[in-house]
Order: C-alpha cells, then structure tokens, then sequence
C-alpha cells in the first residue's frame, strides 16, 4: 500500500498566507477558512477539494484513488 501523505501546507490566493494543515483521511475538504484574510477558500473547476487547489500535496483520497475520486 502506498504511504499517504497526511499534511499539506495550504496557501491563499488572495493574502498569500500559508499553513500547514492536517487533511481529512477518508473526505475531500471543501471549503476552508483563510486564517490570514478570513477568505472562504473553495476548490478550482476541476479540483475535488481545496487541498488539491491551494494545497502542497493532494488529498489523501487522490493519493489512493487518483484524480477524479471524490467527483
């Protein structure tokens, strides 16, 4: 089984601040709330969460299933 990677480093695109987040094993993340700015981050077209987006390292369900897994 591959290793999954539990934490990504999450950066706004409207402050730029940046911070490590831990992401939900077993779910995509939807919305998340900028702690810099108070923007209410949500994933790109294309994206299942805000992880995959804004984050360093995709969700743990597209490290598992692979894009698209959470469509």
């Amino acid at each position: 089984m591959k290793e999954v990677i539990s934490e990504s480093v999450i950066t706004c695109p409207q402050c730029g601040t940046s911070k490590r987040e831990v992401m939900p094993v077993d779910a995509c993340q939807y919305f998340y709330d900028c702690t810099g700015c108070g923007a209410v981050l949500r994933p790109k077209p294309g994206d299942c969460c805000v992880f995959c987006s804004y984050g360093t390292v995709a969700c743990p369900p597209v490290q598992i299933e692979g894009k698209g897994c959470c469509g």
